[in-house]
């Protein structure tokens, strides 16, 4: 029976997240015929519940709401048996586009395609930045900003800090001083 069970989990989740292209949210409504209508772990009601738990939460909606069913139905094998289906889809169409994208890589489409994507990602990257420099801009101030983002740039590129380590000590001035200063 709990195999049988695992196997459900495994491809109620696989479907939805093989058919939802688009990622998490796109898969939502796919995962909720899944839940409520095909498998009855949970009503409509319980199901907008723990949606709205889990955009609350940070991370991917999809795996978020794989683990909760998993746990429910299963215990900590249905967590990993559902995340693995949520993932699984995603990793395969990963795995075989590299290899395709490998295969083909000296051919002058690929080598087009490769080189136009860069410039969009740099602009999103820009514009990334621009958007998180003014939330800083406007929490702590231009001062702050200038500041931490010097220190941090000297920390990553002459003291050769790791830049999760950079991060970390910002977390820490951000909790431990900006408090005491802005007050």
């Amino acid at each position: 029976m709990i195999l049988i069970n695992l196997w459900e989990l495994f491809w109620g989740f696989f479907v939805a997240n093989i058919l939802g292209y688009g990622g998490g949210p796109a898969s939502i409504p796919l995962t909720q015929e899944e839940i409520v209508n095909h498998y009855d772990w949970q009503t409509t009601e319980q199901f907008g519940d723990m949606l709205a738990v889990s955009n609350a939460l940070p991370g991917p909606i999809a795996t978020k709401i794989a683990a909760f069913i998993g746990y429910q139905e299963a215990g900590w094998l249905g967590v990993l048996v559902t995340t693995l289906a949520t993932v699984a889809p995603s990793a395969i169409a990963l795995i075989v586009l590299l290899k395709i994208l490998n295969k083909y890589r000296n051919s002058p489409v690929v080598k087009g395609m490769t080189l136009l994507v860069q410039p969009v990602i740099a602009v999103m990257l820009l514009l990334l930045t621009y958007d998180m420099g003014f939330v800083s801009y406007e929490n702590i101030g231009l001062l702050q900003s200038i500041g931490i983002a010097a220190i941090a740039l000297l920390c990553i590129t002459k003291l050769k800090l790791h830049p999760a380590l950079v991060i970390v000590l910002a977390f820490a001035y951000g909790g431990l001083v900006l408090p005491h200063v802005m007050t």
